[in-house]
């Protein structure tokens, strides 16, 4: 039995009281146990803002690349071990394990080529100076500077090593430390990873600090120079905002939550063109991988309603190759659900749009004896504007095909009842179409993927989240926003307006 413990105050804490379970979902053998009782967050915010900010800021940018450089080295060092721990907590298979470990990796080292460009400094240009007085000499210049407080991350479970890595990026790079709490179900990959940050030793005392269980009184503690960034489910995020003390305090608080992505066939597309084989293709990847536990899995599939039935059998021959079973097998592409409460989840959802929807393929019905499998499964409604189907996301292998005329106005229509959306990809050949509909969908979507013959075989998939590109989107979706290239330092840095001459200001700041 392996026992999660908390890495807290330069030491490793084990909690008191009962500990809570983590279970091989294949199997739903007990793996390990963890629980962070008795952590004192009063001493864990001192440690951080009285040794971890200092001891940041002291490196400068370039010094903080080069750490983050290393993380993303040690990472890659304990690949393999890190797959098999990924395999048996996670249901994850080996491809999808992958997914989730070299994006940490990627996006660790992607943060490090930034900020190896940024100098020595802790101070960002933000923008071009511009003349405020009668002459130039009276000058203006907008500038980044650290916050002086602490990134509590709260994560999580369906991506431990990739969401843990990429808020780390952002916020080290920035010069604040972190505290990183996992997601419980899948935690002992982020735990693991924790013990290699760790004993790499390339992070200042109070940089990085880790709890494995609950967060306790942690967030009625946070200031004002403080930041709480949570990915998972909307009432969870809601709850975090409407916390009485990071109401009082100002905390700046970042969230990405539920998300109904949406994939948009166009009218054009031809069944023989590639870009028709991409949506299938796409369609199905981000269905099945992670098990469709992925923030960016579409969910709503809009088909123009005269190609419904040819798109409905294209898809279900596509889902019935993927091969559902232990992700440690070579042939699985398909592992369980994380935990019980979310195959328990996806089948009161799977209910639920079939009030609206009937099943193509797939269904509640369990398909093994044991561990928390769900079939793929996909639906098809017959009207695509039932409330059912804008009302909840099924974080699980399920999407519902839903017909609409092939115009661009119903297209926006239907992708907009999401009320916001991380992630939408269109599919057309067709300009004028295209940009009627980007248009139209941008003020409700954080990125849209846009596919057509002369790019499918050059692209990233639209389930990719890329560190170039920001990650997030508004609504339902959070609000919030990750990445983007130094984007993703703005969370943790203060804009200020210097004001002054121009000789000092362009010289000590300028871009």
């Amino acid at each position: 039995m392996i026992t999660l413990r908390s890495f807290v105050c330069a030491d490793w804490h084990t909690g008191v009281g009962t500990p809570t379970p983590l279970y091989n979902p294949t199997t739903e053998e007990v793996l390990a146990e963890t629980g962070s009782d008795g952590i004192d967050y009063g001493d864990v915010l001192s440690h951080a803002r009285e040794k971890g900010l200092p001891g940041l800021q002291a490196l400068g940018f370039s010094g903080r690349a080069t750490m983050l450089k290393g993380l993303s080295a040690a990472v890659h060092e304990h690949r393999e071990e890190l797959i098999e721990l990924a395999i048996s907590n996670g249901g994850n298979t080996r491809g999808d394990a992958k997914f989730d470990i070299d994006g940490a990796i990627g996006t660790l080292a992607a943060y490090a080529s930034y900020g190896k460009e940024l100098g020595d400094g802790n101070v960002l240009p933000d923008g071009e100076g511009v003349q405020l007085g009668r002459t130039a000499r009276f000058w203006g210049q907008h500038v980044r500077v650290p916050r002086q407080g602490v990134a509590v991350h709260i994560n999580a479970f369906n991506f431990p090593s990739w969401g843990m890595g990429e808020k780390m990026a952002c916020a080290l790079l920035a010069g604040v430390p972190v505290i990183e709490k996992p997601g419980t179900p899948s935690a002992l990959l982020a735990w693991r990873m924790a013990e290699i940050f760790v004993q790499g030793g390339l992070l200042p005392e109070g940089s990085f600090q880790f709890i494995a269980g609950r967060t306790g009184d942690l967030l009625d503690r946070l200031g004002p120079q403080d930041a709480l960034a949570f990915t998972g489910s909307s009432g969870t995020g809601a709850s975090f905002r409407s916390n009485p003390n990071l109401l009082a305090q100002a905390v700046r608080v970042n969230i990405e939550a539920d998300s109904l992505n949406a994939a948009i066939l166009a009218p054009d597309v031809d069944a023989s063109s590639d870009t028709y084989g991409a949506f299938l293709d796409n369609v199905v990847r981000d269905m099945t991988q992670k098990a469709g536990q992925k923030c960016t899995a579409v969910r709503r599939i809009m088909v123009p309603a005269d190609r419904v039935a040819d798109v409905s059998r294209d898809l279900a021959e596509g889902l019935a190759r993927i091969v559902v079973g232990d992700p440690a097998e070579r042939e699985t592409r398909m592992g369980p659900l994380a935990s019980r409460r979310q195959l328990e989840d996806v089948r009161t959802g799977i209910g639920n749009l079939q009030t609206a929807a009937e099943l193509v393929c797939g269904g509640a019905d369990p398909i093994r004896d044991k561990g928390y499998f769900v079939a793929p499964t996909l639906l098809v409604a017959s009207d695509g504007h039932a409330d059912a189907l804008h009302a909840e996301e099924v974080f699980g292998p399920v999407a519902t095909i839903l017909p609409y005329s092939g115009d661009a106005a119903e297209a926006i229509q239907l992708a907009n009842r999401g009320a916001g959306g991380l992630v939408a990809s269109l599919y057309s050949n067709d300009k004028d179409w295209t940009e009627a509909v980007i248009l139209g969908i941008s003020p409700w979507t954080g990125r849209i993927w846009i596919g057509s013959d002369r790019v499918v075989e050059q692209s990233f998939p639209p389930g990719a989240v890329l560190p170039q590109m920001i990650h997030g989107g508004p609504g339902r979706a959070g609000a919030g926003e990750e990445l983007g290239g130094l984007r993703g330092l703005e969370f943790y840095t203060q804009r200020t307006a210097l004001q002054g001459f121009q000789g000092h200001l362009k010289a000590a700041y300028g871009s």
